[in-house]
């Protein structure tokens, strides 16, 4: 309609009260990017490394900065995280903002 107008996240149609999300207006063909702490982009199978070291949930072993993580995997609608497996470590899920690209 002629009236909807966009308010933070969402869109709002005035003459039927209804709301969407603003990202779900944009489409199914725009494909999200992943971009490591440089501004890289990520794609699956790349091989990143941890700029910091981190504490691990469920495990007593750190991972230490420098640590080499080997052909990540995306996650679906997610551009802020990325599963792999360190040498030690199996099943992680990372955040970005602590990963360079190799």
């Amino acid at each position: 309609m002629e009236n909807t107008y966009p308010d933070g996240d969402n869109f709002i149609c005035p003459d039927c009260a209804y709301e969407w999300p603003q990202i779900a207006a944009k489409g199914e063909d725009s494909e999200q990017v992943v971009r490591d702490v440089n501004g890289n982009v990520l794609q699956g199978g790349d091989s990143v490394v941890v700029i910091k070291d981190l504490k691990v949930k469920g495990s007593s072993i750190p991972l230490k900065q420098g640590t080499v993580i080997r052909n990540i995997r995306l996650v679906d609608g997610d551009a802020e995280h990325i599963e792999g497996n360190s040498d030690k470590i199996k099943g992680l899920v990372l955040k970005v903002c602590f990963l360079k690209k190799a």
